[in-house]
């Protein structure tokens, strides 16, 4: 029996072949400083087998789908880590 392994990209679906430069990405939490508040990291990593099989890692197609998850992972982000008072907005 031949087991065939498959990826798909996390923001349009495609699927990966034998010769895509694909990217890997994650998050995590981190502190910029000693007793300042965890804040969320996003981790952007070319392709990896090994990596890939992780149940926390987005794969990736491409520079646009890259993007495209760094500007969602910003806007939430920033929503919930960084909520703009009244006082800013004036």
């Amino acid at each position: 029996m031949t087991w065939t392994e498959t990826f798909h990209c996390e923001i349009c679906g495609k699927q990966k072949g034998s010769v895509d430069h694909w990217w890997l990405a994650w998050t995590e939490r981190y502190r910029p400083f000693e007793d300042s508040p965890e804040r969320p990291l996003l981790k952007i990593y070319p392709w990896e087998n090994m990596s890939a099989h992780d149940a926390e890692v987005k794969h990736l197609c491409g520079q646009a789908c890259v993007q495209t998850l760094v500007a969602r992972w910003m806007n939430t982000s920033i929503g919930v880590t960084h909520p703009i008072s009244s006082a800013k907005r004036a």
